[in-house]
């Protein structure tokens, strides 16, 4: 009996060991997969800056200048003539020249056996270009040797002018320095002190430019103030003359303006003979002298300023349009408060200003 159930035992253990192996292994579970990071948001791209303004260039600061002029009177010797030399300048702060325009009004008259013309035209020698002459004599125009002298000033103070050496060549007073002579072999002795004046102007203008300007001078000259000579009595030529010298902004108006005049007087007899002549000054250099405060008027330069400074901020066309009036021989502001402060003829002022306006270059 213990014998049977030690075999009975025996097979159960078999039994169970059999079913045990043939029992299925788990099944392996898959490894996990890590976990997915989130999704990166796509990375923004910078924001654009703003396109920039282009930046505004600042404003150009007003210069500062003067504006100047002089003339320079000269006889000829037993002639009904005048050579009028006359220069506009304008200086910086620093008083060097800037810009310069010379001119000269070489007016003549015929007085042969005593008789004048009042109708004469004069043109100036800028004027006149080629019909001046000098290519006759095969040298370079007036005008353009002038302009030469013109430019040679530019950058100079008074006293570097002043200092320019001279030497006389014959009748006439020419640059020293062979390499200015060159370019211009004129007579430049008068050029020398109608720019020194100029730039010694006490009564030159002053302004501001904060741009390109443009300097015009001109002269008109006239004879219908010359009487001719007779047995009994001399004659006298009246070549009389008026200048401007304007100074034009970019836009076309006057930033500033001078206006002068001058009354020589040559006397001349039946013959045609000179006589005498007599000239003590522009009308803007004489002041007191002028002799108008003797007739209970404003003196001339005096009002001359005052047309002046009605000229600034003017075009050459608005000048042009000015209405005046006759009073008595002169021609006069029609409107009353301008004549309150100009009350002189002022259609020769107006015209010769004008020029100034359109030659200006």
């Amino acid at each position: 009996m213990k014998k049977f159930l030690a075999i009975l035992l025996l097979a159960c253990m078999m039994l169970a060991m059999a079913a045990c192996g043939q029992q299925a292994a788990p099944a392996e579970q898959p490894a996990e997969a890590p976990a997915e990071a989130p999704a990166e948001a796509p990375a923004e791209a910078p924001a654009e800056a703003p396109a920039e303004e282009p930046a505004e260039e600042p404003a150009p600061t007003p210069a500062e200048y003067r504006l100047g002029m002089g003339v320079v009177m000269k006889f000829s010797d037993g002639k009904a003539q005048i050579d009028a030399t006359t220069a506009a300048v304008v200086l910086d702060a620093e008083g060097k020249i800037v810009a310069a325009k010379i001119d000269v009004a070489q007016d003549k008259m015929d007085v042969t056996d005593g008789q004048v013309d009042t109708e004469a035209v004069f043109q100036t020698k800028k004027e006149l270009k080629e019909a001046y002459g000098m290519s006759n004599i095969g040298k370079a125009e007036w005008y353009i040797q002038a302009a030469a002298f013109e430019e040679f000033v530019i950058g100079k103070t008074v006293e570097e002018i002043e200092a320019v050496e001279l030497v006389q060549d014959g009748e006439h007073m020419v640059f020293a320095d062979e390499t200015l002579k060159a370019s211009c072999s004129i007579s430049v002795g008068e050029f020398k002190d109608a720019v020194v004046k100029a730039c010694k102007d006490e009564q030159g203008m002053s302004f501001t430019a904060d741009g390109a300007f443009k300097l015009g001078l001109a002269i008109i000259s006239s004879a219908d103030g010359s009487t001719a000579a007779t047995a009994e009595e001399d004659g006298t030529v009246k070549m009389y003359s008026d200048y401007a010298a304007v100074v034009v902004g970019e836009d076309g108006k006057i930033l500033a303006a001078l206006t002068d005049a001058t009354q020589p007087n040559i006397t001349i007899n039946a013959d045609g003979e000179v006589v005498e002549t007599a000239f003590k000054g522009t009308k803007r250099e004489l002041k007191e002298e002028y002799g108008m405060s003797s007739i209970g008027k404003t003196e001339w330069y005096i009002q001359a300023a005052a047309f002046e400074q009605f000229a600034v901020g003017k075009t050459a066309a608005e000048l042009k349009s000015v209405e005046l009036v006759q009073d008595g021989s002169h021609m006069v502001f029609a409107d009353e408060a301008l004549k309150a402060s100009c009350s002189i003829s002022v259609d020769d002022i107006i015209a010769v200003t004008v020029l100034a306006a359109e030659y200006a270059a």
